[in-house]
């Protein structure tokens, strides 16, 4: 919908005696607020621990807004967002961020800040692990960083203290102040290596039902996040679709607690081959496919949490040709990834290969590390599908301050991993950072930046030159072209901060 977009924000009432409190947004076209084009009534409530999300609908597509929330004489900094142009409008260029995994014990958010100074953006896409579970000292300790509540979050009023927690957070709230986001959790936002039925990090004898968890967590993340529900009151349906006039689709999925089976324990384990394990639903996959199937953009996106290349130790000679098709028979090394669930992985590639889909490109979190593939059905030798088109490209962004792997084994990853698996183009195994995409009607180009420091609160946003990579993706192809100048930033039209608001009394988030 391009006449619509979520505004979001919480009320700290002055009194805590749980009553409601009336809230009014007002939409300009301008950062002073003085050109007025709606106004919209809100009620914050305890039930929602006082946040407020407006769906202020009846703009005008392909524009770019203002907005501030008022509680009676009290003023909200005022916020920019805005609309997509309408799905049959022809677009020639997007430019948008990817970020995941920022754990608020780990380091400063530096690379929130980052993105939050590249200021011609149109959206920013988090890929999951907003919040992370864990209690104090359990990952990670940086000074004066201690997540709130100090135990691991098991409770409704312990989810919302941490989701409070980082939007405290300068440089997040730089991020949500300039650019509308598109959110999809994936496992910390609940517990660790979760999944449909239960978790790796959840104990039910001391840390109750899952189920009960599970959906504390995805209500809380519904509250604290500028999300639509796909059906009013629903929270666990978070799979949904999003049109950037007709130059990209961005399909985005739930690969961690809608459908997902258990993952298996034994790495390589063939019960990965079996049809019968699935990440997503079959009422997921029918909505994938439909999405892929009905775009008439010039790229379509997946947005999604977990890696969907094959990632391989070693590769065996494959004894029919289904087994070359689910490949990897022996030697996968996470069961956690599309790895794990292979059948679901061929479905989709067969999708897009028996019906001709072409520029499709998907996005993914999760790993704190940096990696760009060509994706094949067989990618396991440079004799077979290498030597094909690739059916997609996957670019995986790195983490925002969860780390990647220790020094040392990052670079010797880097180098290996690329020889064992040539699909993969791109690897940067420990640097934390985000993927700038700048999309055009000839090509998707992935840029990776990496903050030069997450631990010095001077150097917050400053980028590490010396460390970008630039690759792309041409439209027909999929093939990754490596080395490439970066992208120039748009000439912006619009302000990026508004000037000081006289007597405002910024009580909201």
């Amino acid at each position: 919908m391009s006449d619509r977009v979520i505004l979001w924000t919480r009320v700290t009432p002055d009194l805590g005696n749980g009553e409601d409190v009336a809230v009014a947004v007002t939409v300009a076209s301008d950062p002073a607020m003085q050109q007025i084009v709606a106004t919209y009534a809100a009620t914050a409530t305890a039930a929602a621990d006082y946040c407020v999300k407006v769906d202020a609908s009846g703009l005008q597509a392909d524009r770019w807004y203002y907005y501030q929330f008022a509680v009676a004489n009290r003023t909200s900094a005022v916020g920019r967002t805005r609309t997509f142009p309408a799905s049959d409008r022809f677009i020639d260029r997007a430019r948008f961020a990817v970020v995941s995994c920022s754990n608020y014990p780990n380091g400063f958010f530096s690379v929130y800040r980052a993105v939050a100074n590249h200021p011609d953006l149109d959206f920013v896409l988090h890929l999951g692990d907003y919040i992370y579970e864990y209690g104090a000292g359990e990952y990670g300790d940086f000074p004066d960083r201690d997540p709130l509540p100090a135990h691991e979050m098991v409770s409704l009023s312990d989810y919302r203290q941490r989701h409070a927690q980082y939007k405290t957070d300068q440089d997040l709230q730089a991020i949500h102040q300039q650019f509308p986001m598109i959110a999809v959790w994936d496992d910390h936002e609940s517990s660790n290596d979760s999944y449909r039925d239960g978790a790796e990090n959840h104990q039910p004898l001391t840390e109750g039902d899952w189920e009960t968890r599970k959906q504390i967590a995805q209500q809380a993340y519904f509250e604290w996040l500028p999300i639509r529900p796909r059906e009013p009151g629903n929270h666990s349906v978070i799979y949904r679709r999003f049109q950037f006039g007709d130059l990209l689709d961005l399909t985005m999925l739930d690969t961690r607690l809608e459908g997902r089976d258990e993952q298996l324990t034994i790495p390589a384990d063939p019960a990965r081959n079996d049809e019968d394990r699935h990440l997503i639903s079959a009422e997921q996959m029918d909505f994938l496919l439909d999405s892929l199937s009905a775009s008439t953009s010039q790229w379509r996106f997946i947005g999604q949490q977990v890696m969907f290349a094959q990632l391989n130790i070693a590769e065996l000679p494959s004894l029919s040709e289904d087994q070359a098709q689910l490949r990897g028979n022996l030697s996968a090394i996470n069961m956690d990834q599309w790895d794990g669930y292979a059948a679901d992985r061929l479905k989709i590639l067969n999708h897009i290969d028996d019906n001709n889909i072409d520029n499709v490109v998907i996005l993914t979190g999760d790993i704190h590390t940096s990696w760009a593939s060509e994706i094949y059905r067989n990618p396991g030798s440079l004799l077979g599908d290498l030597f094909d088109k690739p059916l997609a490209a996957e670019l995986v962004t790195p983490a925002v301050t969860s780390p990647g792997f220790p020094e040392g084994a990052a670079e010797v990853a880097g180098v290996l991993i690329p020889v064992v698996n040539p699909h993969i183009r791109y690897v940067e195994a420990k640097s934390r950072g985000f993927i700038l995409v700048d999309v055009d009607r000839q090509r998707t180009q992935g840029e990776f930046y990496y903050a030069q420091s997450i631990e010095s609160f001077d150097l917050r946003g400053q980028i590490d030159t010396s460390k970008t990579k630039v690759v792309a993706v041409k439209s027909g192809d999929s093939r990754i072209v490596e080395d490439l100048p970066p992208s120039r930033p748009r000439t912006l039209r619009t302000a990026v901060f508004h000037p000081p608001v006289p007597n405002s009394d910024e009580v909201m988030s």
